[in-house]
């Protein structure tokens, strides 16, 4: 496991904790969020374990493409394209960022407010 013995993400992503999955495909893994912060809230994560944006190489610009398509293909999926949706990245512990594998938060189901936080 690259992202180490602890990386809840990593395991999740190897199949070694339960998530509701939404979608799985060689490169993501997508699943229910457990703290849902709207009524459709989804994260989407890469299996190669990359702690944050701050550690992105030139290599995973592919990757991150697909993390984002996906998401749109979620949140698509879920019916949110007609009223909207919010795709997120937290980077960092000030920005809310609590598992260091970067994920996408597919967001969406009610009005979303501006700013964020």
């Amino acid at each position: 496991m690259a992202g180490g013995d602890t990386c809840i993400f990593c395991k999740i992503a190897a199949g070694e904790i339960p998530a509701t999955l939404v979608h799985e495909d060689p490169h993501l893994v997508a699943f229910q969020d457990i703290h849902p912060q709207a009524p459709t809230h989804l994260l989407v994560i890469p299996r190669k374990h990359i702690p944050s944006l701050n550690a992105l190489a030139a290599e995973d610009t592919e990757l991150m493409g697909r993390l984002v398509a996906e998401g749109a293909r979620l949140a698509a999926e879920q019916n949110l394209s007609g009223t909207g949706y919010r795709l997120v990245v937290n980077c960092g512990e000030w920005a809310g960022q609590t598992v260091d594998h970067i994920h996408l938060h597919v967001l969406g189901g009610r009005r979303l407010g501006w700013p964020p936080g």
